[in-house]
This record gives C-alpha cells, structure tokens and sequence, in this order.
C-alpha cells in the first residue's frame, strides 16, 4: 500500500471524523505505515542475527586462480559476507599457500579460528577444526551453501562446477607435490599451473573423488581452465573470528 500520508496523521484525522475512513482501513493503513518506517531496522536485526559462518562462495573474482593472493580471497570473501548482512567476523578463505621463495607455507586449517561453523541455513559444519577434517563433519552438497543459502552445482549439473579451490591436503595443510606452483599462490590465471581443488559434492574422480577438499589438482590456472573440468573459480570462506 503506498504511504501517502503519514500514519500518525491518517490516524488523528479519522479519529475526528474528518475523512470517511472506516476503522479497518485505518487499521491496515497504520500497521502498513509501521512496517514500512521499521523495515530498515527489522532487517538490520536479521543481518545480526545471522547464524553464517561458513559458506561457500557464490561467485569467484572471475580470474582464475588468481585470487589477490591470500589477501584478497579473504577481502573476496569479506565482500560476499557483508553484502548478506554477515561482515566483520574475520572472514578467512580456506585456501594455503606453499613455501616460496623462502616464505613459509601456509595452511589452510591453520586460518579459519576454532569453530564451530554454521551454514547460512544455521546447520552445524563442524565444532572443531579436527572434526571439520574428519568424517563427522556435515559437508555435503546439501549443507555446503553460499552466504545466500543456495546449493552449488556439482556432477550431474549443467554446467558442473564441483571442483573448489584449496592448495590443500585432506588434512587441511599446503599441499605439495614435484612441479607444483599452487597456481602462483593465488596469483597466476595462465594456463600452467596447478592448484588442489576439492568436491564439495564428495563425489567425482581424482586421486580422493569424496574429498571436499583434496580430490585432486586443476589443469591449469586460468578461468576457462578450471571451468573446463568441473569447476568456476568458487572456494571456502569461514569466520575465523566467530
């Protein structure tokens, strides 16, 4: 209904008789009125209230592995978050990076905070960071949602896009491997290279196919690469900060 007037003054004037306004109307027309000026802060309550720890991405940069580097996957996954009303709760990409020229390897496990996680939904992930990498984690296609609750495409979707970015091993450290680059840590979109990717689906090929974060590595860097077997650039954000 559109607000013409303001509620208060509909309200006093109907009250006086001077409209011929029935009650009901007035009634509507307030509780309208009332909606519409709380709709700001109702919202704002929600976005407070939001249960999202964890997600994963709707959307990657669009370049490939090249994230930005650690820095700007987490800022990636700061801008997804704040957009639903769920920012400013250290969001981290679970993503590790490999000794480089003499800078020490990161670990994905190793950023994420302690737990536990909840989906968008409110569903539990995971208590711990050990438990996040075992069995009793609740990591299906079904629990692994985006900051806007949607379920991901995986195999037997038109287009596929299963495979997630994580440079990591099953147990959640960097992986490593002969002639491995991690896709530049982060950085390169050519199509050399290779970064380890999970299913989210938990199902698929590769050296672990039931992975959801260590099925196997890309076939290079770049965003038509990783789209050409099975994937889009997405991966993992949680609050570290939780």
């Amino acid at each position: 209904m559109p607000h013409i007037l303001n509620c208060r003054f509909d309200a006093r004037r109907s009250a006086h008789g001077r409209f011929a306004i029935g009650a009901a109307i007035v009634a509507v027309a307030a509780a309208g009125c009332t909606q519409g000026n709380g709709e700001a802060e109702a919202e704002n309550e929600m976005a407070a209230q939001s249960p999202m720890t964890f997600f994963i991405t709707s959307a990657g940069p669009g370049d490939g592995a090249n994230l930005g580097g650690l820095e700007g996957a987490d800022a990636h996954c700061e801008t997804l978050a704040a957009a639903v009303g769920a920012g400013a709760r250290g969001w981290a990409a679970y993503l590790s990076t490999i000794n480089e020229d003499g800078t020490a390897a990161v670990h994905a496990r190793d950023r994420i905070g302690a737990g536990p996680w909840h989906n968008q939904a409110g569903a539990l992930i995971a208590n711990s960071v050990d438990e996040l990498h075992s069995e009793a984690a609740n990591l299906t296609k079904e629990s692994i949602l985006t900051e806007m609750g949607e379920m991901v495409n995986g195999r037997g979707d038109d287009p596929n896009m299963h495979d997630i970015l994580t440079g990591s091993q099953m147990d959640g450290t960097a992986f490593t491997g002969e002639g491995y680059d991690n896709c530049m840590n982060w950085t390169s979109n050519d199509d050399e290279g290779s970064a380890a990717v999970g299913h989210h689906d938990r199902i698929g090929g590769g050296q672990n196919p039931t992975s959801w974060n260590s099925a196997h590595g890309s076939r290079g860097c770049g965003q038509t690469n990783l789209q050409a077997t099975g994937g889009n650039g997405f991966y993992y954000c949680f609050a570290a900060g939780n």
